[in-house]
């Protein structure tokens, strides 16, 4: 990838050169007509100046001596030290009424036929040169001013100035180039200090950066890494987290199943056989469903997943998942009612994390219900929110274990439980903007409720 200071230079650059091409296109056209334009308002005055000079009121015989001074005059016009070089490359020619050659100039120029068109003309000589003319007729005295100059005197003049002009015009872009360049490696100099800061950085930095005052251009792109970072630092937090609560929580029932295993290997009767193996697969049970909720906690933590709510029917949702549970809770001798007022419960939140809540309450609530016990799940409106509550006729809960029952890990009085329940539901109150409350029943249980603001 080509990098930013060459991109923009060579941008840069080539845009002066097109500007360049095209200006000095303009500039030798402008100097070639101006210098024409100028060229020619001076034949023409040199004409004049001429006429007037010849219509000088003489004798006849003094005009004789006014054309030999003229002639004398002019053939000196030769490139000398008090003159030009210029000179000998412009003439003039005068023609009376019968095209006798009265005045002209040594460099004059021969033609096949005098030219007899008035005015400014290009014509060619016997020479094969190029002439710049200007005919003036003079009818009154009967003669014809001619006034001619050579086209590569133009040329030569035109060539001259484009050079003058182009010359410091390329050193002045060779210049101003070079100035560019350290411009714009001066302008980019925040960047490459960032871009340096970066590569300096250790590979497990995670710190947010905290570079001198940056141009506002830049102060976006910082803000971004930071955030970037933040969020690096986060997901490897929980990874860590997950990991150490993984370990922590999986010590144990690996401990107790290789203790089974072990009691198996050593045991001679069927039933203490039967026995192991019965503690084994309630102990593989037990590590599976653990599992699972370290899983589920993983997965629905704040920020972890990136599910765009939609629009759902709560009642609608919270009925099918009742549906699902209902055969277990029947072969857990349980009885579950679904009390839901006739209302309209249309709310923006993640399906899936509803029905993860409410599993996890139900299953909470019949882990403590009594055999025969009823499970009550009620949906309404309160305000502002809705409220999705779950009943049990259990023995309720001690105030002390308030606060710590939604905590990760604690366990109240359950050996197959993990302690995860209700801190997976806590989490996905917090997720949605709600919360969890706990509260003792006055006729005996407890009631769990999840309030779900609208939105």
């Amino acid at each position: 990838m080509t990098s930013i200071r060459r991109r923009t230079l060579t941008l840069i650059i080539g845009l002066m050169l097109l500007g360049f091409a095209v200006i000095s296109a303009l500039n030798f056209h402008d100097s070639n007509h101006e210098i024409t334009e100028v060229y020619d308002a001076q034949l023409a005055q040199n004409a004049r100046l001429l006429q007037g000079v010849m219509r000088m009121p003489l004798q006849r015989k003094e005009y004789a001596e006014l054309y030999q001074a003229f002639n004398t005059a002019l053939g000196e016009a030769v490139p000398r030290v008090d003159g030009h070089p210029y000179e000998s490359k412009i003439a003039f020619q005068v023609w009376n009424s019968q095209g006798e050659l009265l005045v002209h100039t040594a460099s004059a120029p021969s033609f096949h036929t005098l030219p007899g068109k008035p005015g400014f003309s290009d014509v060619v000589d016997l020479n094969n040169r190029n002439w710049r003319a200007f005919m003036l007729e003079d009818k009154r005295n009967g003669m014809r001013i001619w006034v001619g100059e050579r086209d590569d005197v133009r040329a030569d003049l035109v060539e001259r100035i484009v050079r003058h002009t182009l010359w410091p015009n390329v050193l002045g872009s060779l210049i101003l180039a070079a100035m560019v360049w350290l411009a714009i490696g001066w302008g980019l100099r925040p960047l490459a200090n960032m871009a340096s800061t970066l590569r300096a950085r250790h590979s497990g930095s995670l710190e947010p950066l905290q570079l001198p005052p940056l141009p506002s251009e830049l102060e976006p792109m910082q803000a971004a890494l930071n955030r970037m970072l933040a969020q690096i630092q986060e997901v490897l937090g929980r990874e860590r987290r997950f990991i150490a609560d993984a370990a922590h929580e999986m010590r144990t029932p690996l401990a107790v199943l290789k203790v089974h295993a072990q009691n198996l290997l050593e045991t001679q009767s069927e039933e203490s056989r039967r026995e192991s193996l019965e503690h084994l697969i309630a102990g593989v049970d037990r590590t599976s469903r653990l599992v699972n909720q370290l899983l589920t906690m993983a997965r629905i933590e704040p920020q972890s997943v990136s599910t765009t709510p939609s629009t759902i029917d709560l009642a609608a949702t919270v009925r099918d998942s009742l549906v699902q549970l209902t055969p277990w809770l029947l072969s857990q001798g349980l009885e579950l009612v679904f009390d839901v007022s006739d209302d309209t419960y249309n709310v923006r939140v993640d399906p899936t994390a509803i029905n993860i809540a409410l599993n996890n309450l139900v299953t909470n609530a019949a882990n403590f219900s009594p055999a025969h016990g009823l499970i009550t799940v009620r949906l309404g409106r309160k305000g502002d929110h809705y409220e999705l509550s779950v009943e049990d006729d259990g023995p309720g809960i001690d105030e002390s274990e308030y606060g710590r029952l939604l905590e990760r890990f604690y366990s109240r009085g359950n050996d197959q439980g993990a302690g995860l329940g209700l801190a997976i539901v806590k989490t996905i109150a917090d997720r949605m903007g709600g919360q969890i409350t706990l509260e003792n029943r006055s006729q005996g249980g407890m009631r769990a409720t999840l309030d779900l603001p609208f939105k």
